[in-house]
């Protein structure tokens, strides 16, 4: 018998207008830094300075996230990214280190298609419609930050290490992932997404602080976590 996973729960969530409010500015504010990160992909590797991707949002809607591209063009593979990735360009590098290539999807914001909280949007490739899981976590909008994304900030390390990068993602960091998303989003509130969203600047200004232990227990979320 499949598990059955509960409907959408209507958690409380930042309003909409927030999300265009936090957006805009921070589109504004940081408008000499998107300047900057762009020159430096130009100078690093040429054009384009974007890289574009296909994802599944909420209801299986489909869309096109945006991204500073971090790798070689015309680089081929896996879709998953191990550390140590030879495709990666030495600015790319920086960049994933910091999550400042996820900045444009402020655009995927204002655009409607995203939030600035909320279960990350993946491939097609990875998506079960069909699966309890997928369509509870299909249920709400994705983000540019969530639980699972701060708990598995070192998932390419993670990935580095298996023999098989994408089976391992798929099997092992996926599921845990998703049921993350589902033990945050049982309990979401205004409050928890703030506090996300708090959280992801500083680790990204501060790589090597993240404590997942912490983490979880700031969330209540220590039984979604894979150990």
């Amino acid at each position: 018998m499949k598990r059955q996973f509960p409907e959408p729960w209507r958690p409380r969530t930042i309003p909409r207008l927030v999300d265009l409010l936090l957006a805009g500015a921070a589109l504004l504010l940081l408008a000499p830094l998107f300047a900057a990160l762009a020159l430096l992909v130009l100078c690093n590797d040429g054009r384009p300075v974007f890289f574009s991707q296909t994802r599944v949002g909420r209801h299986g809607a489909r869309f096109r996230i945006w991204k500073f591209r971090t790798m070689r063009t015309g680089s081929a593979g896996i879709m998953v990214t191990a550390a140590h990735d030879t495709r990666i360009t030495h600015v790319g590098k920086l960049l994933r280190k910091f999550k400042l290539d996820e900045l444009p999807q402020l655009l995927n914001v204002l655009r409607g298609e995203m939030s600035l909280v909320g279960p990350r949007p993946e491939v097609p490739e990875y998506v079960q419609p069909g699966a309890p899981i997928w369509h509870a976590v299909l249920q709400v909008q994705p983000g540019i930050t969530d639980l699972a994304s701060l708990i598995y900030r070192n998932e390419e390390e993670i990935l580095a290490n298996s023999q098989d990068p994408e089976t391992t993602y798929r099997n092992q960091v996926l599921p845990a992932k998703l049921m993350l998303n589902l033990a945050y989003l049982r309990s979401r509130s205004i409050r928890s997404d703030f506090k996300l969203i708090l959280l992801t600047i500083r680790y990204v200004l501060f790589p090597r602080k993240v404590d997942p232990d912490w983490i979880c227990r700031t969330f209540r979320a220590e039984a979604g976590r894979n150990d």
